[in-house]
């Protein structure tokens, strides 16, 4: 099971782009997620049994086990992509029976990226459950900075704002900022918006820590392998940055590099 569940992840949008010369990462995403739609649509009722016959597994650290909460995931992340609702179901009904975190977050990932009531109930759930354990709150943000939701975007925005967020904390700086540079239907939005967030992240962060803000430079940098609208706006926020006052040397460096 612990194959078959690696099998039926689909490859990321981030390898697909690297095998053309030149990617337009948004229709990638849109191809992959409609390729999902299809089998999940195709193949509904063999998704559903699978997430049934996984979750009758007790909780073990034995491979069957293992397997089992993988598939387990994996079925509601296809039917979440054909069968909302019924993923909605399902993924509120396994967070509420987990009694394993990786059962929790798989459950949690899925509802991140789907519109319904159960999304909010339980990111609230997870952080009362979890408040003051660094790593897990950590993860709170990732899930939600990474996740397929069309708010996504909009939803990083709302969580810089949060009172568990600060600059000053570098893993939960890459938490959120990391995980939405890797997340393709927002980090590359056609406006341009998941550009300059990166790029006022690097201009406020670098006073603070210029270490981990010339880490945020690569992903703007790839703009040489991205279609010609979005790497016209790419590399003009490079430029916004490479002309502030005072940059470090760190991120000065990194963005030279990429303007090259």
């Amino acid at each position: 099971d612990l194959m078959r569940g690696e099998l039926m992840i689909l490859p990321a949008v981030t390898y697909l782009a690297e095998q053309l010369l030149v990617a337009d990462p948004c229709a990638i995403h849109a191809e992959r997620e409609g390729l999902k739609a299809w089998l999940a649509t195709t193949l509904q009722d063999r998704l559903t049994a699978l997430h049934d016959r996984a979750s009758a597994v007790p909780y073990s650290r034995d491979a069957e086990a293992r397997g089992a909460r993988k598939l387990k995931t994996q079925a509601l992340v296809y039917l979440a992509a054909g069968a909302p609702q019924e993923a909605a179901v399902r993924a509120a009904a396994q967070y509420d029976g987990a009694d394993n975190m990786t059962d929790r977050q798989g459950a949690l990932m899925v509802l991140c990226g789907l519109d319904t009531a159960a999304r909010e109930e339980k990111l609230a759930d997870f952080h009362q459950r979890y408040d003051g354990n660094a790593l897990v709150i950590d993860k709170w943000f990732s899930l939600q900075a990474s996740s397929l939701h069309p708010q996504a975007l909009e939803h990083v925005k709302a969580l810089a704002g949060h009172s568990d967020f600060t600059l000053h904390n570098p893993n939960r700086v890459r938490s959120l900022y990391m995980s939405f540079a890797g997340n393709p239907g927002a980090f590359h939005a056609a406006s341009g918006e998941g550009y300059r967030i990166i790029a006022d992240l690097i201009l406020a962060l670098d006073p603070i820590n210029p270490q981990t803000a010339a880490r945020f430079v690569p992903p703007l940098g790839r703009w040489r392998r991205i279609e010609s609208g979005r790497a016209e706006l790419m590399r003009g926020e490079l430029e916004r940055i490479a002309a502030a006052p005072n940059l470090s040397r760190d991120t000065h460096e990194q963005v030279t590099k990429s303007l090259g």
